[in-house]
């Protein structure tokens, strides 16, 4: 999985053939098959292995007992460090002219992620810290707004991501936006 992860990151999806793989872990593009059926399904296991890591940290950073807006910021740090890095990348690009590929990215990224964020958004809102009106799933939509802005398109495009200092600072910005517009009128100081 490494090494079709790296030839994907290097050579594209074009550039990532089960020939190319097995050469590269030295095994047989037969056992790549027997293993994933297909080159579509290696690259079906990069997406959820990516997905999975990436909801698992999520999970657990929702967990811990923490002052929401650290909790957030660590979110929106992962969130922004993980669509603008370069795995993330290539698979986005992968995704992009195969809507299987593409299917899948959705559902086990966004569509596991949104919701797993929205259970917090809620318990936030449930305590007071957040609007009584506030929707989770709109919330969810305005927080990642905030934190991803125009940063993945343009680095999918080809502009270098930002540097961790910059995801840093990106990511204290969203959430501190995400309290000045979202934050209950009584007792929480947005800033």
């Amino acid at each position: 999985m490494d090494a079709a992860l790296d030839l994907l990151i290097a050579d594209g999806a074009d550039g990532t053939t089960m020939q190319a793989v097995a050469t590269r872990v030295g095994s047989s593009k037969e056992s790549l098959y027997t293993w994933f059926g297909s080159r579509q399904g290696l690259l079906a296991a990069l997406i959820e292995r990516q997905s999975d890591r990436t909801n698992t940290a999520v999970a657990a950073a929702l967990e811990q007992a923490a002052d929401p807006r650290e909790t957030l910021t660590g979110i929106a740090t992962n969130l922004l460090t993980l669509l603008v890095g370069r795995a993330s990348v290539a698979l986005n690009r992968a995704a992009m002219t195969n809507p299987e590929l593409a299917a899948l990215l959705l559902q086990h990224g966004r569509h596991t992620t949104g919701p797993l964020v929205e259970q917090y958004l809620t318990r936030l809102i449930r305590e007071g810290v957040l609007a009584a009106e506030a929707d989770p799933a709109e919330t969810f939509q305005l927080f990642y707004g905030l934190v991803i802005r125009d940063w993945q398109i343009r680095v999918l495009l080809g502009e270098a991501p930002p540097d961790s200092r910059r995801v840093a600072t990106e990511a204290r910005t969203a959430v501190d936006r995400l309290f000045t517009l979202a934050a209950a009128t009584s007792g929480l100081d947005p800033g």
